[in-house]
């Protein structure tokens, strides 16, 4: 796990063992999370009032800007959008049309761990998803080897261009991606690396909280205290990191407030071995 040559959170490089487990090959989709919401009636963090600060329902969404600016002040481009939610991604008067099959967004840490309860799975800890993410390649820097666009080919839903001024969009996405555009890696996993961050189970810790201000509205302030919620490690990266930070690696991580959901932020589910039992 980890890495020794990028971000500090991420050292030392050491070994970890995980027992046995099954994850979904993708990021829970927009459909999926339908299905549960109408099931069970269940509404979102985003969707009820967030705090003193903030009276209204709503998210924070990502608007990319006019010029150049200091990438230190994430104000610039991230904004509380009301009425953003993972039924109206881009505030009040967006849809879900042609998202069936994108990975679900704007869900706080609760809403993810709800899903997976209601599923009879869990969320991965943060050794399970890099395990999972590596497939097996655990001395390269990405999910498929050292190079990141081997033979020029893009194998990932990730920021290409000028962060946050413009976006190339040379893999076709301004946006999140169809779960499984891209190649699996070797563990037949889609999406572990860019598309949208994913929740994990463990909480941030070692010195620093790892948040990446190109990447996360982590340290916006919301005036409402949501952003001093526990935080969790979050991991592989969205459509939002670019060569500036490089965040779509297995070993890439930061903590992000469990209760301030984002418009680049899902997740995915597991399914661990029972001890003594032959299914591992």
């Amino acid at each position: 796990m980890g890495s020794n040559d990028f971000d500090p959170l991420e050292r030392p490089a050491h070994d970890a063992m995980v027992p046995g487990f099954w994850m979904d090959a993708y990021p829970v989709t927009v459909a999926e999370f339908g299905a549960f919401a109408e099931a069970t009636g269940y509404a979102t963090v985003a969707e009820v009032p967030m705090g003193t600060h903030h009276q209204r329902p709503g998210s924070m969404v990502f608007h990319s800007t006019s010029r150049r600016v200091d990438r230190s002040d994430p104000r610039q481009w991230w904004k509380f959008v009301p009425g953003a939610s993972w039924r109206s991604p881009a505030g009040h008067s967006s849809t879900l049309v042609g998202l069936d099959k994108d990975p679900v967004v704007h869900v706080a840490y609760e809403d993810a761990a709800a899903y997976c309860a209601w599923a009879g799975k869990a969320l991965p800890t943060e050794a399970e998803w890099e395990c999972a993410a590596r497939g097996g390649l655990d001395s390269k820097v990405y999910a498929w080897g050292d190079d990141f666009s081997p033979r020029g080919r893009l194998k990932a839903n990730t920021w290409q261009g000028e962060f946050p001024l413009q976006n190339l969009l040379s893999d076709g996405y301004l946006w999140t991606s169809p779960v499984r555009t891209f190649a699996s890696n070797k563990f037949g996993l889609y999406d572990m690396t860019g598309n949208v961050w994913e929740w994990t189970e463990d909480l941030i810790r070692g010195e620093g909280l790892g948040s990446p201000p190109c990447c996360t509205p982590a340290e916006v302030d919301y005036g409402d205290g949501d952003s001093s919620s526990p935080r969790h490690v979050v991991k592989g990266g969205s459509y939002l990191c670019s060569e500036n930070c490089r965040h779509y690696r297995p070993a890439a991580r930061y903590g992000q407030p469990g209760r301030i959901p984002a418009c680049h932020i899902g997740f995915r589910c597991v399914v661990r071995s029972r001890p003594g039992s032959r299914d591992g």
